[in-house]
């Protein structure tokens, strides 16, 4: 498989420059091992934990694996392994000074969390890779976001299909350096071999024909306010199993929630959030979309869009290392904006519109958003599928999704 640059790795390259160890978290088949061995090649070893062998022998005595694997190492999957965690810091903490010591890759994002928190605090920084945005598969250059300096501006080639292909394909990179594999056969390997796999021994999640069942209904409310209690009675399964799953996919980076903005920070813990299949490309395959045209235009085509809008500021923001908090907004009347991005202190409404013929009545909710935040928010944007920026308001700017 072709190795394809990803933006995230200056930042990697300037962690294990100034930390003894790097944690590169993210789902399943992101491209985590392949980055790795790609930028350390001729620096550092590679040992996998995932064959039983490995993983046996790194558990029965950590100390003398870590004496037969020394530093530079990485160290791959080393979530199989959390209880490595004590011993690595204790070899750190023989050559304190030295940085790029020990590269770890692992996929679930909570566990390696709690251990690196516990054992690894100052030693370690943990960076996360995702699948490939739109501008990394395109090999288009990394500018700036819209609202930042150096942001590329004007026309973008608009080939409305091959966009919508590129949905159904989603960014994981066999699909990505691959053209040839078969869509729905790569994303049904991936549902079965690591999704249920993986998921299943962390919940011990007894029928998969549920889970499974789970998934695409859970799939089916992408881009929708999530309601815990009306899923698990659709579905038949009690709230706090259906919280259980949600929290693991949460975890192992194949959701993330959106939380409404709220000047008050409690509110937005408390109050109904949104949910996001990472990956455009599974949620096509779970809700059972194989051709281009039947997404763009069927009853999910809005949602598909708006989950690869919102999919592409996170990829894009996880890709240089970014820290900015994503939210929605929406008010008692039912006025929304499907995304505010909260960076430096400001706030950047993005409305996002199916419509690849932008016009002024689309920016109607980011006006009516920037008068309830005066002075905090920033211009706005329109994303569209289209080709062309140009201002809508004097609030609001329409902008292609490939100038993202």
């Amino acid at each position: 498989m072709a190795y394809l640059e990803r933006s995230l790795e200056p930042d990697v390259r300037k962690a294990a420059r100034d930390f003894p160890a790097v944690v590169l978290t993210g789902p399943r088949q992101s491209g985590k091992t392949s980055l790795l061995r790609d930028l350390f090649r001729e620096t550092h070893r590679y040992v996998s934990l995932e064959p039983p062998d490995m993983r046996a022998a790194a558990t029965d005595d950590p100390r003398s694996f870590l004496e037969r694997n020394p530093p530079p190492v990485i160290l791959d999957e080393v979530q199989y392994v959390p209880g490595l965690m004590p011993y690595i810091k204790e070899r750190i903490d023989e050559s304190r000074g030295k940085t790029g010591q020990y590269l770890l890759t692992g996929y679930r994002n909570l566990l390696l969390s709690e251990k690196v928190t516990e054992f690894l605090a100052g030693r370690a920084v943990m960076l996360r890779l995702l699948p490939f945005s739109y501008r990394e598969i395109a090999k288009t250059p990394q500018t700036g976001f819209p609202w930042e300096k150096g942001a590329d501006s004007g026309r973008h080639e608009f080939i409305f299909r091959d966009l919508w292909e590129s949905f159904l394909r989603g960014g994981y990179p066999e699909m990505a350096t691959n053209p040839k594999r078969d869509v729905a056969r790569w994303h049904a390997s991936y549902v079965q071999a690591y999704l249920e796999r993986d998921l299943g021994s962390l919940r011990r999640i007894g029928d998969l024909l549920q889970f499974h069942k789970f998934l695409r209904t859970l799939a089916a409310r992408s881009a929708q306010l999530l309601n815990v209690t009306d899923l698990a009675r659709d579905l038949g399964l009690a709230v706090n199993t259906v919280k259980a799953w949600i929290s693991v996919l949460e975890a192992t980076y194949q959701i993330f929630i959106l939380r409404p903005y709220f000047r008050n920070v409690g509110k937005r813990l408390v109050k109904t959030p949104k949910v996001y299949f990472a990956d455009v490309g599974t949620l096509c395959y779970l809700v059972g979309l194989k051709d281009a045209e039947h997404a763009m235009s069927g009853p999910m085509g809005g949602a598909i869009f708006e989950t690869a809008v919102v999919g592409e500021v996170m990829r894009r923001l996880s890709g240089r290392g970014g820290r900015s908090h994503l939210y929605f907004w929406r008010t008692s009347t039912g006025v929304e904006v499907d995304l505010i991005v909260e960076t430096a202190g400001k706030l950047i409404p993005i409305e996002i519109k199916m419509s690849a013929t932008p016009d002024r009545a689309m920016a109607r909710n980011i006006v009516l958003f920037r008068k309830d935040f005066y002075g905090q928010a920033e211009k706005g944007f329109v994303v569209h599928p289209g080709d062309a920026t140009l201002p809508l308001e004097p609030d609001a700017v329409a902008l292609p999704f490939a100038a993202l």
